[in-house]
């Protein structure tokens, strides 16, 4: 296959694997395709060092990509030795970004904030990303307008080559497009940089990880956990979820603690919960001390340990016992609320519907509108006060 067509099916693969992810295979052959593009390209000598992107030609523009995609689709691949999968990745995307960078297409921002020590501080870091950030979302929006704008160019271009002839300026158009792909395409290893530069940054971090925790187990001497150990949890854990429903039969939900007082003893371990405990309020009895702590049984002791009561009413409920009053009583109101609604759309409630004093029958109507009547025309024969003119001084 010619190298284009190479490309196009290895930048098709990187395209579904970014968007979802994919098999394996599907991973490795697109690795494998950008393999055979970088070996051609290699040996068609497309690019040098001493060339800038000006000197590149716009059709060569969209090979710089292959090492980005190949870093990227290295980085997919699932391998036990995943140390070695970060390291090619990352070798891959440091040869992207190094020729970037000799082609003058990394922004100077960037190269700036590289060459500082790696240490740097957390400002220096946040004012990193959120510049990076700005720059990927300024070349997304840029690469969705460039191929609104090419919709839209050929739409017209069909639309004007159904109703007109071609002219002469078929050229100037064709120079058109091209500036226009060169344009997408310089924004596209814009976009690429952005994110080589956070997959750099991360894959770092997650090499730096595994090594310590590589580390960590070649001291303590345990490489890896003995497959008789994982055994022995597996049939572990398949005993307790068999047992499982062996002991639900016998297991009894905990009734719920609506007593404020026993659940603050169960916090503090004055209590458990499997106590019984009837939630009910025990009133407080004020009187002699060798009463108090005994229950009174004769009326003479009743009255003799209600001898020092306080001045205020005391309460008879618990503040549990009144909520859970007033829940009940809500209940029965949403019920009968509920009845009420359910009768009044029912059909027999409108058929037996009482009628409303403004509801008469027709007869009704007609003599009380008689009766209006009459009373609107004797009305206009005698005006208001017309009958106590004599007795006015100037009549």
């Amino acid at each position: 296959m010619s190298l284009p067509v190479l490309f196009e099916q290895a930048r098709k693969i990187h395209q579904a694997a970014s968007d979802s992810s994919i098999d394996q295979d599907t991973v490795k052959k697109g690795c494998e395709l950008l393999k055979k593009c970088e070996e051609m390209i290699e040996k068609l000598g497309l690019f040098s060092a001493n060339e800038t992107k000006e000197d590149i030609s716009t059709a060569n523009l969209k090979y710089l990509l292959v090492p980005y995609y190949l870093g990227e689709l290295t980085e997919k691949i699932t391998e036990e030795d995943r140390i070695r999968i970060l390291k090619a990745s990352q070798a891959k995307l440091k040869e992207f970004i190094t020729f970037c960078e000799a082609m003058e297409l990394v922004p100077e921002e960037e190269l700036v904030s590289s060459t500082r020590a790696a240490g740097g501080t957390f400002a220096d870091r946040r004012a990193k990303k959120i510049a990076r950030f700005k720059r990927q979302k300024a070349a997304e929006s840029k690469l969705l307008e460039i191929k609104e704008r090419k919709e839209r160019r050929g739409r017209s271009t069909r639309a004007s080559a159904l109703s007109t002839p071609v002219e002469a300026g078929e050229e100037d158009m064709e120079d058109d497009d091209g500036e226009e792909e060169r344009e997408a395409w310089l924004t596209t290893i814009s976009l690429a940089l952005c994110k080589a530069f956070d997959l750099l940054e991360m894959l770092k971090k997650e090499e730096e990880m595994l090594l310590a925790v590589k580390e960590r187990q070649s001291q303590e001497g345990e490489n890896e956990l003995s497959q008789s150990i994982l055994d022995e949890r597996s049939k572990k854990a398949e005993a307790w979820h068999r047992d499982a429903s062996t002991r639900a039969q016998y297991t009894k939900p905990a009734t719920p603690i609506t007593c404020a007082t026993f659940a603050q003893d169960v916090l503090e371990g004055r209590a458990k919960v499997s106590q019984f405990h009837e939630h009910k309020h025990q009133p407080m009895i004020f009187g002699p001390a060798s009463l108090v702590g005994k229950n009174p049984t004769s009326e003479r002791e009743k009255i003799a340990a209600q001898v020092f009561q306080p001045h205020y009413r005391l309460p008879t409920m618990s503040i549990e016992e009144a909520g859970l009053k007033e829940m009940e009583i809500m209940n029965k109101w949403q019920e009968r609320n509920a009845k009420f609604i359910e009768e009044a759309n029912s059909s027999w409630y409108k058929d037996n519907r009482p009628s409303r004093p403004g509801e008469e029958d027709d007869e009704d109507d007609d003599a009380a509108q008689d009766k209006a009547r009459a009373w609107d025309d004797w009305k206009d024969d005698n005006p208001r006060g017309a009958g106590n003119k004599k007795l006015t001084p100037c009549g």
